[in-house]
């Protein structure tokens, strides 16, 4: 079995964005609502087919002799974040930080570059303390566990300062008990939880119009140059 980045789903310039990336190697092992853990080994490459690889109760994913990425099953060990109301969402997303300097303006959730129907556009914005808050909307052919996956991804690392303190995944715990519909005024809320050395830690909530959380998931961010990711590949 392989799987494939398309370059429509990177984070840097070069390479997959990291939740999109997560999710599409969870659906390749696992269904439903279990949580499955994902850690990024090195930045996913772009339209190339990479293996997907049984490894006792979890899987790797392959390029040629380097592993990319590993899943397995996986818990969270935290009380997902309280949900934000929409319109306090969409104000909020108005001082996203990342409109002045992004370190990916090409990331497919979060960047300003991406056009609508290209890219998610979540764009999170500080509500209070820790937390950050953006809607989204998902868009026709953007309703699926890998999108969800994805959307739940840069709100965690907003949370935390990723202007000044420029981070990328490096290990996503997340749980998708059900996917928005198209068309659903949705929001994601992102935590930050804390720093350690060149480590953040984060968590994330996407909640659907009525209210109910739809997933959730816990971030592990790895503090990097953005130039040399961009670079690579």
């Amino acid at each position: 079995m392989t799987l494939t980045v398309a370059r429509q789903f990177r984070g840097p310039d070069r390479s997959g964005n990291g939740g999109y990336t997560a999710g599409l190697l969870a659906g390749a092992g696992w269904t439903g609502a279990q949580a499955v853990t994902v850690t990024l080994r090195q930045p996913p490459p772009l339209d190339i087919a990479l293996s997907v690889v049984l490894d006792g109760a979890g899987i790797r994913l392959m390029h040629g002799d380097e592993v990319v990425a590993t899943a397995e099953p996986g818990s969270l060990g935290r009380v997902a974040a309280d949900p934000v109301p929409f319109d306090v969402a969409v104000k909020a997303s108005e001082g996203f930080a990342g409109f002045a300097k992004h370190p990916f303006p090409g990331c497919f959730t979060c960047g300003p570059a991406r056009t609508a129907g290209d890219g998610l556009r979540v764009f999170p914005g500080p509500v209070g303390g820790d937390v950050v808050a953006a809607p989204w909307v998902p868009a026709d052919g953007f309703a699926d566990a890998a999108i969800v996956w994805a959307a739940l991804d840069c709100p965690g690392g907003w949370s935390l300062d990723l202007v000044g303190r420029p981070m990328v995944l490096g290990r996503i715990t997340a749980t998708v008990a059900s996917v928005p519909s198209v068309g659903e005024r949705c929001v994601v809320v992102g935590h930050a939880r804390g720093i350690d050395g060149r480590k953040g830690f984060t968590d994330s909530a996407l909640y659907g119009e009525d209210g109910r959380l739809l997933a959730r998931a816990e971030q592990t961010w790895i503090a990097v140059d953005p130039a040399a990711i961009n670079a690579l590949r």
